[in-house]
């Protein structure tokens, strides 16, 4: 009989002590969890706007290489009363300063493409702090306006750079709708993809000298406009102040508590 109340004990003592090290163990790890989850956050750029029901969509044109087709973009954009955003390289605005400014005084939103196209994820934070600022001086110097939305080259960011780019009072944007003009497809190919994958706070990425960017724009902008959609530059469509932006680059305004 004593042999097998020890026996008893002994089996409870060693169960409390199985409990206690999985309860142990499952505490270290919900807190190294919490601390890896919080170290490995990383800051996204906008790629779309959370805006409701409201039909409102951003279209942009990023400039690098080129600007034949830059004044008949404007012109088509204008003909309809549409407004986009020119993401602008630093070598480009100095390139063609005469077409900086007539973006300018054609309403069109500048942003901030970088002064030189890099991989931005691949230079110190001092270039990255150059890249950034070179862009916003020149285009200041030569409008009179500094760029309020930042896009970084081939799409590539990391902390530092949005770091960057929050520092120099600007916010990092994608997008949501890539027409693909850069691959060289058809404009009739360029329409059907954006205009088929728009949604209400769409950012569409297209380049100001693409092949067959001008066979693409009007039907873009027209089928856009004939199901109800309104074109605004992307500092109109992004929120500034009080907001989050999810894992996937969604961006909603904060509710207030009532």
């Amino acid at each position: 009989m004593f042999v097998v109340l020890k026996r008893k004990q002994i089996l409870r003592a060693l169960i409390a002590v199985v409990v206690f090290v999985a309860c142990v163990v499952c505490l270290t790890y919900a807190d190294v969890s919490r601390t890896v989850f919080a170290k490995s956050a990383r800051k996204v750029p906008v790629y779309r706007v959370d805006v409701g029901e409201e039909k409102v969509v951003a279209i942009s044109f990023d400039a690098a290489w080129g600007a034949d087709k830059t004044r008949k973009i404007v012109e088509l954009l204008r003909e309809r009363d549409v407004k986009a955003t020119f993401f602008l390289v630093g070598f480009w605005v100095d390139a063609y300063k005469e077409e900086v400014a007539f973006l300018a005084d054609s309403g069109m939103e500048i942003g901030n493409h970088s002064k030189s196209h890099l991989h931005m994820s691949t230079i110190g934070p001092e270039q990255i702090k150059e890249e950034v600022e070179y862009v916003n001086a020149a285009v200041r110097n030569l409008t009179g306006v500094t760029p309020r939305v930042f896009r970084a080259p081939f799409g590539e960011y990391d902390d530092r750079l949005i770091s960057a780019v929050e520092s120099a009072g600007m916010i990092a944007v994608q997008w949501d709708v890539d027409s693909l003009d850069w691959k060289g497809i058809s404009g009739e190919e360029i329409a059907r993809r954006v205009v088929g994958k728009v949604t209400n706070g769409s950012v569409i990425l297209c380049h100001n000298n693409s092949d067959h960017i001008l066979d693409a724009l009007p039907t873009i902008l027209d089928e856009l406009i004939a199901k109800g959609y309104r074109f605004v530059t992307m500092s109109e469509l992004i929120y500034t102040e009080d907001y989050t932006i999810d894992a996937q680059g969604v961006q909603r305004k904060n509710q207030k508590e009532s």
